[in-house]
This record gives C-alpha cells, sequence and structure tokens, in this order.
C-alpha cells in the first residue's frame, strides 16, 4: 500500500473519530445541563427531534452526498418507519413482553420495512435520474402518507381487522380497540424514546455510513456518482450498488421514524410531519452541512432546529432571522471567497504559520 493511500486513511479515520467524539462530548454537557437544572423544558423535549433529524440527514446524506441522486422521499421512509413500529407497539402494548425489548424489536421492524420499500421503490426508481428521480421519490413519500391517512386497523379477540372507507366496516366486537384510525393516526404509543438511545443511534448510523463509504462497496457507489459511463467501462454493476445506497439510505430514515414515533403519544401523518416541507428540510440539512459531510449534516441539523425555538421570543423578525442565517450557512459553506478564507486561517495554516516565524 503507498504512502499516499496509507496518508489519506488516517486523514479518515481521524475525520471519523473527531464526529464521534463530538457526538458523545455534546451528550456528556447535555447531561450535565440537565443534571444541574440549566436546561430549560422547551430545550429538553427538542433534544429527541435533534436526534431523529440528525439520523434522517445522515441518512439522505449518503444518498445525495455520496450517491449523487436527488431523493425527496426520505419522509416517506421516515414515516415508513414511524407507523410500522407504533403499530407493533400498539399491538403488543397489552401483552407480557419486557418494554425495553419491545421497543428494539419495534425499532428493527421499523429499520426493516423502511429498507423493503426503499429496495422495492429503488428498482424502478434508479433508472431515473437528476430531476426526474426527485419527483418520483417526492411522490412517494405523498402516497405513502396519503395511503395510511386512510387506513383503519383495530383489533380484537378474532385477530387484526382492516378496512379503508371508515372504522365502521371493521365489523370489531365490543371488546375491540383502535390501533390505525384513519386521518387521526395511531394514539397512545408509550413514549420510550429518549436522549440517550438517540445519541445511540446517531453513533450507529454514523458507524454504518463510515463503513460503507470506506469500503470496496463506498468506493464503487462514489465512483457511479463521478462518471457512470466510467464506472460501468470497468464492471461496476451499476444497479447494485446504486439499491445497496440507496436502502442503506431509507433504512436509516427509517430509524430516525421509529425514534421519532415513540417521542409522540399521537402519530399522525399530516404534511407538516411527512410531506413535501419535511422532505425540502432534512435537505437543507444536508445541503448546508455540506454534501458528503456527515457531520455537517449533524450539526446543520441541530442548529437550523434550534434556531426557530431560541429565536421564538422576537415573534415577527424570529423568521427572517433564520432566513439570514441560512443565506449566511450557504455563503460560508459553498461561496469561493469564503472557502479560501477558511483555508488559509484553519488551525493547521495557523500553527504553520506561527511556527516559521518563531523559526
Amino acid at each position: 500500500m503507498s504512502k499516499m493511500n496509507l496518508k489519506t486513511m488516517k486523514k479518515t479515520t481521524k475525520s471519523n473519530l473527531i464526529t464521534y467524539a463530538m457526538v458523545i462530548v455534546i451528550f456528556a454537557v447535555v447531561q450535565i445541563l440537565v443534571a444541574t437544572g440549566s436546561m430549560s423544558s422547551l430545550m429538553q423535549g427538542l433534544l429527541v427531534p435533534l436526534c431523529t433529524y440528525s439520523i434522517v440527514a445522515i441518512g439522505l446524506n449518503l444518498c445525495v452526498g455520496y450517491l449523487g441522486e436527488l431523493s425527496l422521499g426520505h419522509a416517506g421512509f421516515m414515516c415508513v418507519g414511524a407507523f410500522s413500529s407504533a403499530f407493533f407497539t400498539r399491538c403488543m402494548e397489552n401483552s407480557s413482553m419486557n418494554p425495553t425489548l419491545r421497543f428494539i424489536i419495534a425499532l428493527l421492524i421499523g429499520t426493516a420495512v423502511a429498507a423493503f420499500f426503499g429496495f422495492l421503490i429503488g428498482i424502478p426508481v434508479l433508472r431515473l435520474r437528476g430531476d426526474y428521480l426527485a419527483i418520483v421519490t417526492l411522490a412517494f413519500g405523498e402516497i405513502i402518507k396519503n395511503v395510511i391517512n386512510v387506513l383503519y386497523v383495530g383489533k380484537d379477540e378474532n385477530g387484526l381487522h382492516f378496512a379503508i372507507n371508515d372504522s365502521k366496516s371493521l365489523n370489531m366486537s365490543g371488546t375491540g380497540e383502535m390501533i390505525i384510525d384513519g386521518a387521526k393516526g395511531i394514539t397512545g404509543t408509550p413514549r420510550q424514546s429518549t436522549f440517550l438511545i438517540g445519541v445511540i443511534l446517531i453513533l450507529v448510523a454514523l458507524f454504518v455510513v463510515f463503513n460503507l463509504v470506506n469500503s470496496r462497496s463506498g468506493r464503487a457507489i462514489m465512483a457511479i456518482r463521478d462518471n457512470r459511463i466510467a464506472a460501468e467501462s470497468v464492471g461496476i454493476n451499476i444497479t447494485k450498488f446504486k439499491l445497496m445506497a440507496f436502502t442503506i439510505s431509507a433504512a436509516i430514515a427509517g430509524a430516525g421514524g421509529v425514534l421519532y414515533a415513540h417521542n409522540l403519544s399521537s402519530l399522525i401523518a399530516q404534511p407538516a410531519n411527512f410531506g413535501y416541507n419535511m422532505s425540502i428540510m432534512i435537505l437543507v440539512f444536508v445541503v448546508l452541512g455540506g454534501m458528503g459531510n456527515f457531520r455537517g449534516s449533524i450539526i446543520a441539523a441541530v442548529v437550523l432546529t434550534m434556531l426557530p425555538e431560541v429565536l421564538r421570543g422576537l415573534r415577527d423578525y424570529r423568521m427572517l432571522i433564520y432566513a439570514v442565517v441560512l443565506i449566511a450557512m450557504m455563503l460560508f459553506n459553498w461561496a469561493p471567497a469564503a472557502i479560501t478564507w477558511r483555508q488559509t486561517h484553519s488551525l493547521k495554516n495557523l500553527f504553520a504559520k506561527k511556527t516559521k516565524e518563531v523559526q
């Protein structure tokens, strides 16, 4: 192995460890603030959503940043993971199953169902590229949301009952209970999501994507992104690796949906929760944090989720300041002059400059 490859591997490993350390340090700081009573109840209520959006942003960044395909359907995968896991939890709520084990199984189910839908949708959709792919994935997200809104599921001693008309069409006995009640969604889901679980899922998601992008499969995925024709000419299976990246990306989004579902007592498939706006918001996290930069996606998700709540006291000026911050972050990340300034004023360059002056 050449010295250049070893140097690149060491640099990548160092960057990955910094990302892990950043997440762990933030968790420790938050725990200290909560324990000392220095964090408000409003900010404590945002901790799980911050983890949720960070996880989904990591998943979307794998699709957009490394695969190079624009997807607007990750809110749909998040919705699938949320409802499938909440459905399992509600069905097993009155059983003797341990709550922690039940949540772990619900997490696995939500992730697996989202991965299945990602694989199923990816087979026809990944033949498209660019704007066409974005439109089709957006349509998938809207279809999923609207299907759930007309779905009625109940449970009694005879088993599960399904209908798409109304709850009366279920024909349940008097002891039956509703699990999915159309547009009312699922209510009564145990709130088992915690900040600790969210941080663990972030670390697991980072571990999965870091190992993927630094593997042989990851290099094949990036080769497809850079030049599809050249990648195909050297024998890379385009369909296989695109489906792999898209499925893993959907699975991570589904895990974020499980965390989201178990943080709310009422789960509703509204446009504000799993619609077009949610997909765009997650895409904003990815773009502002830097495509292909998972650490940046986490930082952007945390900052942009907290900012509206921090500025809530400013009332009419809150969204104006939010928009200005978005523009400033975009310029700082992507403007050529800003990139040059960051490179010349990095800690490494400043330290080298001071050492040279001393000599």
